[in-house]
């Protein structure tokens, strides 16, 4: 039995935005719904570190590497970007958190995923500005 907030089995992705708070101030869903029969891959925290070892100095374009990591990740079992449903970033400034939403927008679907953005004191490396790990879900 579903309730009229929970999807059916074998439904989409369900974006939750309860009208009772406030609606999320960028592109991201309070919530999201993974209906029964749906299968979980859990991505581990990627930097933006190319194959090659190579860092760039832009954040945007590490946070670009993230997504492109995240997505070879995500096709080794079937999936896509627009599977994400949770969304861990982590910037080392304030001043980077332009970059890596501009770059979070252009790579998750629609609905876009739950999220959440923290700001930290810095990774393994002082070249590394944004870290993202993320939680997928696909029938």
């Amino acid at each position: 039995m579903t309730s009229p907030t929970s999807p059916a089995p074998g439904a989409a992705l369900q974006p939750l935005l309860p009208a009772a708070i406030a609606p999320p101030f960028a592109r991201y869903s309070h919530g999201i719904a993974v209906p029964a029969g749906h299968r979980l891959v859990a991505c581990s925290g990627q930097l933006g570190m190319a194959r090659d070892g190579s860092i760039p100095e832009d954040v945007r374009a590490q946070a670009d590497l993230c997504f492109s990591n995240i997505a070879a990740i995500l096709a080794e079992a079937g999936m896509t970007l627009a599977d994400i449903v949770r969304l861990n970033a982590y910037v080392t400034d304030r001043a980077h958190m332009k970059g890596y939403m501009e770059s979070r927008d252009a790579h998750v679907g629609t609905p876009p995923p739950a999220s959440t953005l923290m700001i930290v004191s810095g990774f393994t490396l002082p070249a590394f500005k944004v870290e993202i790990e993320v939680l997928a879900a696909a029938v």
